[in-house]
């Protein structure tokens, strides 16, 4: 792996065609669901393919998409689950507090008080906010609200993630609770 991949930045995920005229369903990943249109020619990780956005826009949770060259639902089919990045030098750098998704990938996370959890493997919104999916050293990955309260400390630097859980974030009873 080594720092390639730092270099790029997943920007969008290319899903399921949208009609008969090539157009895709992509799944920005950032706060703006246009912005993978922002930065020109965006490539499969490997750098071997490049797409062209000629039009987008905002239906949902997706931006429907035209890229230039697929104009018909086959092509459009062949491309789903294609993730679309740039290289990082053409992005803005990140406010304090703002973190690229690919800046977390593979950092370990710790507790307060230092005990390795796991890693990130990547950083999902299901609809209600994003979380870190974390897999552990044993058992399935689980997701952390990614939030100041519960992750104060995000140091890039040192390549790490400190999280501050409820005591009973892994209990079986809290997954048994009925709210009242």
């Amino acid at each position: 792996m080594g720092d390639v991949d730092k270099d790029m930045v997943l920007m969008a995920r290319i899903g399921a065609a949208h009609g008969i005229r090539g157009e895709v369903r992509v799944k920005p990943f950032g706060d703006d669901p246009l912005s993978f249109t922002d930065y020109g020619i965006l490539t499969t990780k490997d750098g071997l393919r490049s797409f062209e956005v000629v039009r987008a826009r905002v239906q949902k949770t997706v931006a429907v998409t035209q890229f230039k060259g697929i104009s018909d639902r086959n092509q459009a089919e062949a491309l789903n689950g294609l993730d679309l990045y740039v290289p990082r030098d053409q992005l803005p750098e990140t406010e304090e507090d703002e973190f690229y998704y690919s800046d977390l990938t593979d950092l370990p996370v710790q507790d307060m008080s230092g005990r390795e959890l796991g890693k990130v493997i990547s950083v999902q919104d299901f609809g209600a906010g994003d979380l870190l999916e974390v897999r552990p050293l044993l058992g399935k990955t689980f997701y952390i609200p990614f939030t100041k309260a519960i992750v104060p400390v995000i140091d890039l630097d040192a390549g790490m993630v400190t999280v501050d859980l409820p005591e009973d974030y892994f209990s079986e009873e809290r997954l048994d609770e009925t709210p009242d």
